[in-house]
């Protein structure tokens, strides 16, 4: 089935005003190189992550599978008990992504195999922010407020990192990702190069404001 991003067509011009709400606020090279805590992958800034937002394929999956990449299971397990029960949400492009997983198979597959929930959503990355926060205001025990108090971890810049920064989120990209570059599509490889040329000439991503700024 194609699975066409409207969203991401659209969001994607606004990176010719500001190119560097694709960029993130810090990088791991894999899953397995997130730190623990998480609060301290943002280099001494004071930063107080309530909640997550996980991507899925190339991420902590192989792309287009529902399950755990073995060598990262152990990592996805300490990152649900540092983010327990709704803290935790998996926003995927295709599970869950309503225009492509209609009948909420793949969802359903993928909360099976990680017991994590997993976001139904209209709108794909990077538009989808409206429905992520209508997520965590459904569940307050998460104590949720502001965009700010939300980490988002993917491995696409113009889709998990330009969410974080439309959100006003804080946003790890995985660089290397799971699947060897060979077999990554040429959007991701594309990503590749996009930050490595913004970095290099000075771009930089704003911090998100906290609600009591």
């Amino acid at each position: 089935m194609l699975n066409l991003n409207l969203s991401g067509l659209v969001n994607v011009f606004r990176l010719l005003a500001k190119p560097s709400l694709c960029l993130p606020h810090s990088t791991a090279s894999t899953f397995n190189d997130l730190p623990v805590p998480l609060n301290t992958a943002f280099e001494g800034k004071k930063v107080e992550i309530k909640a997550v937002v996980l991507d899925k394929d190339d991420c902590f999956a192989y792309p287009e599978t529902n399950q755990i990449h073995p060598p990262y299971l152990e990592r996805f397990r300490q990152l649900q008990k540092e983010f327990p029960g709704h803290k935790l949400l998996i926003v995927s492009n295709t599970a869950g992504a309503t225009s492509y997983d209609r009948d909420h198979n793949l969802a359903a597959e993928l909360e099976g195999a990680t017991d994590v929930s997993v976001l139904l959503h209209k709108v794909k990355k990077p538009g989808c922010k409206d429905e992520i926060m209508a997520h965590f205001k459904k569940h307050p025990e998460t104590q949720v407020t502001h965009p700010s108090q939300i980490a988002i971890i993917g491995d696409r810049l113009m889709t998990d990192m330009m969410l974080a920064n439309m959100m006003g989120s804080w946003g790890i990209w995985i660089k290397q990702g799971v699947a060897p570059l060979k077999e990554k599509s040429i959007f991701a490889r594309f990503d590749l190069r996009l930050g490595s040329f913004l970095l290099a000439r000075g771009y930089k991503p704003s911090d998100p404001q906290s609600p009591f700024e």
